[in-house]
């Protein structure tokens, strides 16, 4: 039995379309985005988690934590995306990290979910639909309220300047 060999290609072209194409180095794409976004990801989800243990939520009972921690987060969000429209252009990883790491991490929309689903496992449809209601309202109208108030903020400091 033999073992195939390779054809001999003369053509400069041909040759280098038979190479595989070198792969980037993980660091110089999109690995410091993610590195970064994770980093930020560990420190929020570790604030909501303290959030949750300082403020438990009995069986059956109204999830105040997990609403605050959202209500919160999308405030932050909106003061923040303001921010960087408006006053500051931040360094390359300052969204990923602050905006989607912390922010992301620390905001929960699984948590919310399920504390929705055990507010109907334990036979509570009209709390249930109230946290899904006041959560998602409240939300909105922080990250609006935030935003609009950051930038009457920032040209009212603008004119004063």
């Amino acid at each position: 039995m033999t073992v195939p060999q390779p054809e001999r290609v003369d053509d400069p072209a041909a040759a280098s379309a038979l190479t595989p194409a070198r792969r980037p180095p993980v660091w110089s794409g999109q690995g410091r985005a993610v590195a970064v976004v994770a980093l930020g990801g560990g420190i929020g989800a570790t604030a909501r988690y303290a959030a949750g243990l300082l403020w438990p939520t009995p069986v059956g009972g109204f999830p105040w934590a997990t609403l605050w921690v959202n209500v919160l987060g999308c405030a932050v969000i909106g003061v923040f995306m303001t921010l960087l429209a408006e006053v500051w252009a931040p360094r390359p990883l300052v969204r990923p990290f602050f905006g989607t790491g912390v922010l992301g991490g620390f905001t929960t929309f699984s948590t919310y979910a399920v504390d929705i689903e055990r507010l109907l496992d334990a036979g509570r449809p009209r709390t249930g639909l109230a946290y899904l209601a006041a959560t998602l309202l409240a939300a909105l109208a922080a990250v609006w309220l935030a935003a609009a108030t950051t930038h009457r903020l920032v040209h009212a400091i603008g004119r004063i300047r």
